[in-house]
């Protein structure tokens, strides 16, 4: 199994500090605000809710009853360069795209008082390499940050 990666770039047109608190500060409470039908909500399991921290993400009701639940851990959180990453630990993202480990970052660059650039990142793991996986494990970092310029606009 060979570590890949996946990278893309987005300008959004909100300021570098209302994107990182709604992005890393305020994840567990945005996140099932912006994208209700995909995740009810998020609990801190382990840790104070900074780096290292675990959190359980209860999904919405498209996914089937044994699937419901994810696990990912804050493995990156960098205030002073606005770096962020999660790593899934266990739940659908990894096996409906049958991948053996997914880790996201996000890296925010200031471009203009409201012009903030992401940085997007994903490193997975599969088996099954096609030709679009890449595509695949990126798409979910790419709709996260759509969702999240909107709430941030109209916060």
């Amino acid at each position: 199994m060979a570590v890949k990666e996946k990278k893309d770039q987005k300008t959004v047109g909100v300021g570098v500090e209302a994107l990182w608190r709604a992005m890393a500060k305020d994840t567990v409470t945005v996140i099932p605000k912006i994208m209700p039908s995909i995740v009810r909500s998020i609990e801190v399991i382990e840790g104070d809710g900074g780096l290292g921290s675990v959190l359980l993400l209860n999904l919405g009701d498209h996914h089937v009853e044994s699937k419901r639940k994810q696990t990912e851990k804050i493995v990156e959180l960098d205030d002073s360069e606005y770096r962020f990453a999660l790593k899934v630990l266990e739940g659908p993202a990894l096996t409906l795209r049958n991948f053996s480990a997914l880790t996201t970052s996000f890296q925010l660059s200031k471009i203009g008082e409201q012009e903030t650039l992401v940085d997007m990142k994903v490193v997975y793991e599969t088996e099954k390499e096609e030709a679009n996986t890449g595509d695949v494990a990126l798409q979910p970092a790419i709709s996260y940050i759509q969702f999240l310029e909107k709430y941030v606009l109209e916060s």
